[in-house]
């Protein structure tokens, strides 16, 4: 028996140990490969009468199985290798998962005792190979993740994770666990049944072993006679609540656009109501018409494998050698300021922090002690790293202090003279192979690098508030702007643990232009005359995280009033006013309405934070309210519109050279400003539904409602020849921009 992946040894005893350790992956994955060799280890486990038991561990460090491969998994789900014909298709992955999980149920009824032995994190597939074990025993590490996340990049658990788990710890906390996608530590895995002992680590084959010498069982409890569901089945008496407010819960959170979701629910309901056996197959059923669904191949691509590429840095020159920023200067303690000297303190950078008064600069220190108190107030920090963090950032006003840094990062006000000033005090300060870069979310780079001595060194670098939860950075090319400082940026991002996008100069870049595009529709469509709440509620029925007037409030209106008058200056003649640029000047100049940050906008706000917000009633003073109610197919053309019009600003961003990647596209719109996850991104929205349908839809809505919704050159050239964005501009033959 020869295996690629796995390690055998037998001992003495007659107990093997299979030593999970792939060596073409940093992380152990349930490959094709690894199921191979899981196949036939349980064949010789089984056959063996020398074998008495059975432990599997991991070789690798850092995990025990981050779960399947979703790069096989992506490929499968668009046809990659598959039988042509839908039928073929899907007959062809419901039966690879039939066999997917007749290898679990063969481990699990191979009539030895099987130990898991985890080391490590145990996610998806990961999690569920334990699962099919007898005995679970777990390190005692806090920072093992133990759960089934599949639910997050639009999957659900296919290899029998709906089944067995409800059937360990109730259809309830099941739930609960596998919608969300939610991770435990070990002592709450064990607390919860879902492993049954915690030890540690050094302990962990010890444990495994003296489980198979003394107290061996190998039947799973669902396969005992007299087995009963914790807190029963779904038509027993009590236990059908769980399901209807799960139900309930779904709907109300993700308004029905998870499809992952919803099959979860009914894997976990059809399943516990049949055997075992029946359950893999319903759960097998279920899982191939999800990888049926354009949504999963576009979620799986974005939130996954385009997410995951870009982490590693693939627009990243590879012409230049690697850079490590040591030290970083911070110009601006403010919010944003105060956010990025944090992330890169907790990165081990040394950061000065400098503003105009030593008051300002030391409040944006005292914004890291907030978040690292509040980190220790729940265990995931100690009193030693607090001290090393605070350690590394020294609050300013001198310049003098930015001595030796390797990059500097300007987060002052949205002003260009402003800008210019910190930019040439601070450059008389640095040395030439340093690199400058502006948090600015929309005044071109190329225009700010004019106050710049070394233009080639000088980059935008857009962090997205609140700086420590918001994980994409944007960074610009100005028309100078070099490789070098391209490469910096890019190492400095990953260095903080973020996912970086590259694009070309552009007002408002790539993220807040299509962004805009959302919150100005919904003030379009205030302006025709809808209901500010059906607005909103239809925002978010969307699957955009807030309505866009909500987000025009927190955003502030005063600062949109004042990028449109700055706008209209630059642009003279070319400017273009629209019907919501009347209702902002009269809420901002007017009426001293600017949002939640002086309490007062679209909506009102209570003071001190408390209490529920409500919409402001004025509102009905300044725009007739035409529509006040609606019907089922208003509200789909109201979520086209909130769709498509960010969806066609993205294919102009691509057109006008802002943005060459796809998958920089899509990943951007999803982290940078919470476009709809379940669509996988503006571009896989438009090569979903076609180019050719796209535009045709898109001259409907344009001739309609406006020409903002017209589609480019490029849509319709594509819409002629049939293409779509991922074959046309495929990513892995992009360079940086």
């Amino acid at each position: 028996m020869e295996l690629k992946v796995f390690k055998w040894n037998q001992d003495s005893d007659g107990i093997v140990t299979l030593t999970w350790d792939d060596p073409d992956r940093t992380m152990n994955v349930l490959s094709s490969i690894a199921m191979r060799d899981l196949g036939a280890a349980i064949e010789k486990i089984a056959s063996d009468a020398s074998i008495k038991g059975a432990i599997i561990t991991s070789g690798k460090a850092n995990g025990f199985c981050a779960g399947a491969a979703l790069d096989e998994m992506e490929g499968a789900a668009a046809g990659g290798g598959a039988p042509k014909s839908h039928e073929e298709r899907v007959k062809a992955q419901y039966e690879s998962m039939v066999v997917f999980n007749q290898l679990f149920r063969k481990l699990e009824t191979c009539g030895k005792p099987v130990v898991a032995a985890i080391n490590g994190l145990a996610l998806g597939g990961g999690l569920e190979v334990t699962l099919a074990c007898h005995y679970r025993v777990v390190a005692d590490n806090p920072r093992i993740q133990l759960g089934l996340p599949e639910s997050k990049v639009g999957l659900l658990p296919g290899g029998g994770g709906t089944q067995r788990l409800p059937r360990l710890m109730g259809a309830q906390n099941a739930l609960g666990l596998i919608m969300q996608g939610t991770s435990l530590d070990p002592k709450t895995a064990a607390a919860q049944k879902v492993v049954h002992k915690v030890v540690p680590a050094d302990q962990l084959i010890v444990e495994a072993k003296r489980w198979i010498k003394e107290t061996p069982d190998p039947v799973q409890p669902w396969d005992k006679k007299g087995f009963e569901v914790p807190g029963g089945k779904p038509n027993d008496k009590g236990a059908s609540t769980v399901f209807t407010m799960g139900n309930a819960l779904y709907r109300k959170n993700s308004y029905n656009n998870y499809p992952a979701q919803r099959y979860i629910l009914s894997c976990v309901y059809e399943g516990l109501a049949v055997p075992i056996d029946a359950g893999l197959r319903i759960e097998s059923r279920y899982f191939t018409k999800l990888m049926m669904d354009p949504a999963s191949r576009n979620m799986i691509r974005s939130l996954f494998l385009s997410m995951q590429d870009l982490g590693k840095g693939a627009r990243r020159p590879a012409n230049v050698p690697a850079t490590q920023v040591k030290k970083l200067g911070v110009l601006g303690a403010g919010m944003m300021g105060a956010g990025i000297a944090y992330v890169s303190a907790q990165a081990g950078m040394e950061v000065v922090l400098l503003d105009t008064t030593q008051e300002a600069a030391d409040k944006g220190k005292a914004y890291s002690v907030g978040l690292l108190d509040k980190q220790i107030s729940k265990g995931r920090a100690t009193e030693d790293k607090k001290a090393k963090v605070l350690g590394l950032i020294k609050p300013t006003t001198n310049y003098d202090d930015l001595k030796g840094c390797d990059l500097i990062i300007e987060a002052v006000f949205e002003n260009r003279e402003v800008k210019a000033g910190v930019t040439k005090k601070a450059e008389a300060q640095i040395t030439d192979k340093a690199v400058f870069g502006s948090n600015t979310s929309t005044l071109p780079i190329t225009g700010l690098s004019e106050a710049s001595e070394r233009p080639e060194n000088f980059i935008g670098i857009h962090f997205f508030s609140p700086v420590d939860r918001m994980q994409l950075v944007e960074i610009i090319m100005g028309k100078k702007t070099g490789d070098y400082a391209l490469a910096m940026a890019i190492d400095y991002v990953k260095a903080i643990k973020k996912t970086p996008i590259v694009v070309n100069d552009s007002r408002g870049f790539y993220t807040s232009r299509c962004f805009g595009t959302y919150v100005a529709e919904g003030q379009e469509m205030l302006a025709e005359g809808i209901a500010p709440a059906i607005i909103d509620n239809v925002g978010r029925m969307t699957g955009m995280p807030r309505g866009p007037l909500e987000l025009a409030d927190d955003v502030a209106l005063d600062l949109a009033y004042k990028v449109r008058e700055q706008t209209k200056k630059d642009l003279g003649a070319k400017y273009e006013a629209g019907p919501a640029d009347t209702l902002i000047e009269t809420m901002v100049a007017k009426l001293g309405r600017y949002g939640r940050k002086n309490l007062k906008g679209f909506y009102d706000y209570p003071e001190g934070g408390k209490g529920k917000k409500r919409l402001w009633p004025g509102l009905k003073d300044i725009v007739k309210f035409k529509v006040t109610s609606t019907t089922p197919d208003y509200v789909e053309e109201l979520r086209k519109r909130f769709i498509y019009r960010q969806a066609i600003e993205a294919s102009r961003c691509f057109e006008e050279n802002v943005v060459t990647d796809p998958r920089e596209a899509d990943v951007g719109a999803i982290l940078g400003w919470g476009f709809a996850p379940y669509t996988g991104g503006p571009l896989s929205v438009i090569d979903t539904v076609g180019a050719k349908t796209f535009v045709e839809e898109c001259d409907r809505l344009a001739q309609k409602y406006g020409k903002r919704f017209l589609p480019g050159r490029l849509l319709r050239d594509m819409a002629e020849k049939g293409e779509t964005f991922y074959g046309r501009f495929k990513p892995e033959t992009k360079k940086a921009a």
